[in-house]
Formats: C-alpha cells, sequence, structure tokens
C-alpha cells in the first residue's frame, strides 16, 4: 500500500524484497549446546510456525484499523485519533474495506471514484437532483431563446461577419454585436449555474453522508450563502476575461499605431499568454464555490481555502476537472445532435439548408426544437458537473485534514479511527 497516493505511512518505505519484513525465529539454546549461536537439533515441525501477520498462539490479533492504508502514526502532521501501525507496512493482512455512509467510501478516492460518486449522487436522489436541473434549464434556455428570437440579431452578425465586400465599419459593429450578444447569453448561462451550484453543492454533501435531502432543505442551507456565492460566480470569469485583455492590449494599441502585421502577432502572442495565465488562476480557484458553500467562508477566504488544497495537485485537479468536462460534453453532443438534426430539417430549407447558414434555419422551429434539447442536455450535465468539483473538495481535505473523521462523526459511525494502538508485522 506504500505506492498508493496519499496512503502511505509517514516515513515508511516498501520492504527490500519479499522477505524483508518476515521476523526470523529465535535460535532456542540449552545448557548443553554449548555457544548460544547454535542451532539445536530439534526444531518444532512446520505445522507449528504462523504465517507473519496471522493470528496464532502468542501473536497478537491485528486491530481494525483505516481501510486500505499502511498506518497513519509517527509521522508529523497526523491528526489524532489516526490507528498507528496498521495493515500495510509490511504488506499482511488483509485491510477492512472503509467506511461508506453515501456516495463516496471515506478514504482519498480515485478518478472513477470521483465520477461514480456524481453519477451515483444523481441516482440516490433523483428526484431532487433532477427536479433542480430540470427547473434551472428550463429557466435559462427559455430566456436564452427568447433573447436569440426577439432580442440578439445573430444571424445579421454572422452574414456581416463572413461577408468578404464588407467595410471595416461594418466588421467593427458585426465584432461588437456579436460580443454582445455572446455576453448576454453567458450572462444568463452564469447566472443558471449559480443557482444550480448552490443546491447541488448541498445535496452532494448530504449524499456524501448517505442522508436524504430535499430541495426545500437545499435551499434552506444555501441561502445564507447565496449573495456570496453570486459575486464569486462573476468573479471568476471577469478575471479571466480581464487577464486575456491585458495580454492583447499592447497588440492592440501597436496596431492602432499603424503596424498592423507587428500588432496582429503581438496580439496574439499577449492573448495566449494571458489565456494560459487564466487557465492557471481558475483551476487554482475552482474549488472555491464547495468552500464558500460548506465552511461558510467569504469570498476571498474561500479564494484562499481553494488555492490551499490545490496546492501541489493543480495536475490532478486540472485533469479530472477536463475529464469530467470531456465526458460531460459528449453526453449533451450525443443529446443535441439529433434535436439540431430534427430542427433543421423542420425549418422549411432541411439539414442543406442548415449547413449553408440559410436564414429561415434559424428561425422559432430551430431555436424550439434546439432549446429543447439543450434543456435534456443541461439537466444531465448540471449534476455531473457540480458533483465532481464537490467531491475533489472532499477528497482534497480527507488527504490533507483528515476530513474524513469528520464526516464519519457526522453519518453516525462509531469510534470511527480511535481503536487503540496495536503491534503488528511492519508497524
Amino acid at each position: 500500500m506504500n505506492d498508493t497516493p496519499g496512503w502511505a505511512s509517514p516515513g515508511s518505505a516498501p520492504s527490500d524484497g519479499p522477505d524483508g519484513d518476515k521476523p526470523r525465529p529465535a535460535e532456542p539454546t540449552s545448557p548443553q549446546d554449548g555457544p548460544a549461536s547454535k542451532w539445536s537439533k530439534e526444531q518444532p515441525p512446520p505445522a507449528q510456525w504462523s504465517a507473519p501477520g496471522a493470528s496464532g498462539p502468542g501473536q497478537p490479533t491485528p486491530p481494525p484499523g483505516r481501510a486500505g492504508h499502511g498506518g497513519w502514526g509517527g509521522g508529523p502532521g497526523v491528526p489524532p485519533g489516526r490507528p498507528q501501525g496498521g495493515w500495510g507496512g509490511g504488506g499482511w493482512g488483509i485491510p477492512p474495506a472503509a467506511a461508506k455512509p453515501g456516495v463516496i467510501p471515506l478514504r482519498p478516492l480515485g478518478v472513477g471514484e470521483i465520477l461514480d460518486g456524481a453519477v451515483s449522487t444523481m441516482r440516490a436522489h433523483w428526484r431532487t437532483v433532477l427536479g433542480i436541473s430540470l427547473a434551472v434549464a428550463m429557466v435559462t434556455e427559455v430566456t436564452v431563446v427568447l433573447l436569440q428570437g426577439l432580442v440578439l440579431n445573430t444571424q445579421t452578425t454572422t452574414d456581416a461577419l463572413s461577408d468578404p465586400s464588407a467595410t471595416v465599419d461594418e466588421l467593427t459593429s458585426a465584432l461588437a454585436q456579436a460580443l454582445l450578444d455572446s455576453g448576454v447569453i453567458l450572462l444568463v448561462s452564469l447566472l443558471g449555474s449559480f443557482v444550480v451550484t448552490a443546491l447541488l453543492t448541498m445535496v452532494t454533501s448530504r449524499a456524501v453522508l448517505g442522508k436524504p435531502v430535499t430541495t426545500a432543505e437545499a435551499w434552506h442551507d444555501a441561502r445564507p450563502q447565496l449573495p456570496r456565492l453570486l459575486g464569486l460566480t462573476f468573479l471568476l470569469p471577469l478575471l479571466a476575461a480581464a487577464l486575456v485583455t491585458v495580454g492583447t492590449l499592447p497588440g492592440i494599441l501597436v496596431t492602432v499605431a499603424g503596424a498592423s502585421q507587428a500588432g496582429a502577432s503581438l496580439a496574439l502572442l499577449g492573448g495566449l499568454g494571458g489565456l494560459i495565465v487564466a487557465i492557471w488562476l481558475m483551476v487554482r480557484f475552482s474549488l472555491s464555490s464547495p468552500a464558500l458553500m460548506l465552511e461558510k467562508q467569504t469570498v476571498r477566504k474561500a479564494l484562499g481555502r481553494s488555492a490551499k488544497l490545490v496546492q501541489g495537485s493543480w495536475w490532478r485537479v486540472f485533469g479530472i476537472q477536463l475529464l469530467a468536462a470531456i465526458l460531460v460534453n459528449i453526453v449533451v453532443s450525443i443529446i443535441l445532435v439529433p434535436f439540431t438534426v430534427l430542427a433543421a430539417a423542420l425549418s422549411g430549407d432541411g439539414v442543406s439548408g442548415f449547413l449553408n447558414s440559410s436564414a429561415d434555419s434559424v428561425g422559432w422551429t430551430f431555436l424550439i426544437i434546439t432549446g429543447i434539447g439543450s434543456v435534456i442536455g443541461s439537466m444531465l450535465a448540471f449534476p455531473i458537473t457540480a458533483g465532481v468539483s464537490v467531491l475533489l473538495y472532499i477528497d482534497l481535505r480527507i488527504r490533507r485534514e483528515a476530513l474524513d473523521l469528520e464526516l464519519a462523526r457526522a453519518a453516525g459511525i462509531q469510534d470511527y479511527g480511535s481503536h487503540t494502538p496495536g503491534t503488528t508485522p511492519g508497524s
């Protein structure tokens, strides 16, 4: 178990060989044998010797320890109540299973367990989870469809940007309109994400303890932190946008001064650099929402807590969230493609008209049918995205702060992690 991430005993090391930790039998002596270094001619039969780690005459029975690890005692920073010695030091014995009051076992989690925990939360509390997701997705999508159909002039903007004979003023106006349209849709999406994050964070935290939760209970738990979460929801995208803008600004200034080719190259490089910094910061602060909601923190302290938890695990957090995003997008795309094809077929010019970006292909029929597909996709995507974030936060706190002890007590597991240390092989 020493090679398992997060579970190695402090200061322990793997055995040098298969017999490195086996205890050797003492050399029996008798008054007639002379020097104590000689072996007796009469040895006990092999059947009387027990394998190291097995219970036998004169051997203590290994105490029940923390499931699946090689012992926590004896090292710096070990929380009180951790069993010492334990099951993994010499590799002998079978550790007991980890306590699992809810959707995850109370121990450091693997990538598959985090993804499975998010899906298990959706299955175990499907009425609450899917009810919240469906309500938010419907309100969000209806708002977007109405904006696209009545207010936003998306097709006109697209035609202007794709027109090779358009003037600079027309392109500038179309680009500004496109950014405005995208900003309005992003604003609506952020508001929907804000509500879903607040409620599903509370649902997932209850699911970890194996406790049921209703929408009303989730709302009651989340309500005190909603203003702070709203500020955090808008702060992070604004921070990312500011970094990219700062990176491209020198190139834009050079372009305005007259050196268009050099300015474009400088803007591209600066924007790329700003994007890299923005991604690094977004991953570093990606656990601030569960920290804010579950620890009742302020926005500033939640950002600091996320940075502290992610420190040293940036690539792991980035990889898990990227994998979750890819899986969610695949699921959503599988759902959206049939609705998009159906919408294009029913919009007047058929699929060929949609592929040619005709004006009729983005009418009300197209918007409504694709909106239904988006609602179904969002209803499934919201719980997975929110669940992975919360379970990542819990996993890192278990690894670094022994949160599993508090979770076990909250779940009503008696004497979890408080067994008396004993002497075991390899301890």
